[in-house]
């Protein structure tokens, strides 16, 4: 089935859900992208590459780890010329099936940092959320937390929220861990961790916030931008709840959104420029100011009072190919942790 539909006020060029089974006609000059990201952000950006070169988007959306199982699925029936994904784990999963063909780009190369692209241009970051705390003001002082260790401090106990351990954003923060202290003292904090759970992790990242508002926790551990979005819905009142940058060396982990030239891409060199306009300073000010992620490119600059206020951080610079190749063994050091 394709349409197009809008979000918000954002019209998205000719998109196919990715539920949908029935293969969409596409044109020799359109541009197919398979993405598991759905905000106004992307369709503000597909339409402002079809803007700016007249080459019509086609998009097939599916949910994580199913958009690499239906690239897979697709073949060269329908093949995809850009892969979009989020976090280094799935995008580390992505290459390993074979699905990224290798890019050489002086433009991606100049923009993106090194810790936010394959070392052999397979994948581009795009965008980024920081994997953060957050607390109750009236029940937490800034000065009690030191990093990602004040969760497994033990006066916390009982007073944690987290999402659960098969998270995709939990296993690439472990897995940073386990590079950053080893497996050993990873595998303690993650113990340290479940044992100071006020409840049993239920949820996305927003539901841990609203926890944290209706007193069932003082001390979460959200993505940023989850906060940021709710601090900017009139309809969520988050007055009680400050961000705590978890910056201790070597920083503060960062979650990845990538872009891809798919393997079996019909059109490569058309792939590889969508890439390099989505680095540019007219598309990554549509991350920030649309969806409340970071920028992939560090000197681009928007309009977002709640990221304004949240002010700079350090974030980690570990790369986000290290980080994908360590998720089995974080989920074993999960499971050893009793984290649900």
């Amino acid at each position: 089935m394709t349409n197009r539909f809008a979000l918000g006020l954002v019209l998205a060029p000719l998109v196919v859900l990715g539920a949908c089974s029935q293969e969409a006609e596409t044109s020799d000059d359109t541009l197919v992208i398979y993405s598991s990201r759905h905000y106004d952000s992307d369709y503000a950006l597909y339409e402002a590459f079809t803007d700016a070169t007249g080459v019509e988007v086609e998009v097939v959306e599916a949910d994580g780890d199913l958009l690499i199982e239906r690239v897979k699925a697709d073949g060269d029936s329908n093949p995809p010329d850009v892969i979009i994904t989020v976090d280094s784990g799935r995008l580390w999963k992505a290459d390993q099936e074979g699905l990224f063909a290798s890019t050489s780009s002086d433009i991606l190369n100049q923009r993106v940092p090194a810790s936010m692209r394959h070392p052999d241009g397979h994948w581009y970051g795009i965008s980024s959320r920081a994997r953060v705390l957050v607390y109750a003001k009236d029940r937490v002082q800034a000065s009690e937390l030191t990093g990602y260790e004040s969760l497994a401090d033990p006066k916390f106990g009982g007073r944690v929220c987290a999402r659960s351990s098969g998270n995709i954003y939990n296993i690439s923060l472990l897995s940073a861990l386990i590079a950053r202290w080893g497996e050993g003292r990873a595998q303690d904090w993650a113990s340290k961790v479940a044992g100071n759970f006020a409840r049993d992790p239920q949820g996305g990242d927003s539901d841990q916030i609203r926890a944290l508002v209706a007193g069932e926790c003082d001390l979460a551990l959200v993505n940023h931008y989850y906060y940021a979005r709710m601090a900017l819905d009139t309809n969520e009142d988050v007055s009680n709840v400050e961000v705590y940058w978890p910056e201790a060396d070597p920083g503060v982990h960062v979650n990845i959104s990538g872009a891809g030239v798919a393997a079996n891409a019909r059109h490569p060199e058309l792939a590889k420029k969508f890439i390099e306009f989505a680095v540019s300073d007219e598309a990554q000010k549509l991350f920030p100011e649309l969806t409340s992620e970071y920028p992939a490119v560090p000197t681009v600059t928007y309009d977002n009072a709640v990221l304004d206020a949240l002010g700079a951080f350090k974030a980690d610079p570990l790369d986000g190919t290290t980080i994908g190749s360590r998720q089995e063994e974080a989920q074993r050091l999960f499971d050893r942790a009793g984290w649900p």
